[in-house]
């Protein structure tokens, strides 16, 4: 795991939680430049972030508050939006108010700076990293990679069975793994269905003669294509009355590897309303450079390709 962690990661840990209560710890870490985090309350007319020391008042000057805001490449929304949530953090002086009482000056961008220096400009496509989902949009999912940096994820690379919107898969909030999918001019995209196993690895948790829960994903002429998981769907016999978005129950009528078909039978469907899980993982490597999702004898591949690129 990288030490530069998604915004939120690093807040209830006992060290973070132990510097902010200390005056003296505060101080060392401003000297030794650690990264700590905090929450921040408010965010003033001036758009500084306020931020909760525990004992010392901490703030975040509006050109600190995030990389891009001193620029103009990044919106102040950037700041805005941190209210209530943890901020990531460098110390970088000590001062007193009018009144005298001492506070903490703080900078989220050289946090964020040296996250992008050390890690993430160091990332390459096939690695396997850490992330938090931020916010979702029809497009895609958001996610945090690095003490608040975010990079986003098209939906059709969410999973194998295709999705409406992302927050049939994400809720924000959740911490999930991602591949790098690209890097183009500095910008990364990310990926996340090469981790939710091959077709094979899926379709062994069903058996022939079931008859198991799915989501209806589509509706066609031809048959109904019911998701049994998000990397693994089948096609159904047409019912009457059945619509996308409606949970089924479904009979396996049989399970065929070489054609990487999965034939069913709608026995019954219902009105769902989606909950999302934390995903399943079939990868816990820290890197990929090939995901081959067809199993071997299938006459159609499919894989993804991570092995002919370097930053």
């Amino acid at each position: 795991m990288s030490e530069y962690l998604p915004e939120g990661k690093l807040i209830s840990t006992r060290e973070n939680i132990n510097i902010l209560h200390s005056p003296q710890l505060l101080k060392e870490a401003m000297q030794s430049g650690k990264i700590l985090e905090a929450k921040a309350c408010v965010c003033d007319a001036n758009h500084n972030l306020i931020v909760d020391l525990g004992g010392v008042k901490g703030i975040i000057p509006r050109e600190d508050g995030a990389l891009g805001i001193k620029d103009g490449s990044v919106r102040d929304i950037a700041v805005i939006s941190r209210v209530n949530r943890p901020v990531c953090f460098k110390i970088t002086d000590f001062k007193s108010d009018k009144d005298g009482a001492e506070y903490a000056v703080l900078s989220r961008e050289k946090a964020q700076r040296e996250c992008l220096e050390n890690y993430i400009s160091k990332l390459v496509r096939g690695d396997v990293i850490d992330a938090k989902v931020t916010h979702l949009e029809n497009f895609g999912a958001f996610a945090d990679i690095g003490c608040g940096i975010v990079a986003l994820m098209p939906i059709d690379t969410i999973s194998v069975s295709r999705i409406e919107h992302p927050r049939e898969r994400f809720c924000v909030g959740m911490d999930i793994k991602a591949v790098i999918k690209s890097i183009e001019n500095g910008r990364i995209s990310l990926s996340h269905k090469e981790l939710l196993g091959t077709w094979e690895e899926n379709a062994q948790k069903f058996t022939a003669g079931e008859t198991v829960t799915g989501i209806i994903r589509s509706v066609e002429n031809y048959g109904a294509f019911v998701e049994l998981a998000p990397n693994l769907a089948g096609l159904a016999e047409s019912k009457e009355g059945i619509k996308a978005g409606q949970q089924a129950s479904v009979y396996i009528k049989s399970i065929i590897p070489e054609k990487m078909k999965i034939k069913l039978i709608i026995i019954d469907t219902f009105d769902y309303k989606y909950n999302p899980q934390k995903p399943v993982y079939y990868c816990n490597a820290k890197h990929i450079d090939k995901f081959l999702y067809s199993p071997q004898n299938c006459s159609k591949k499919i894989e993804s390709d991570f092995s002919d690129s370097e930053i």
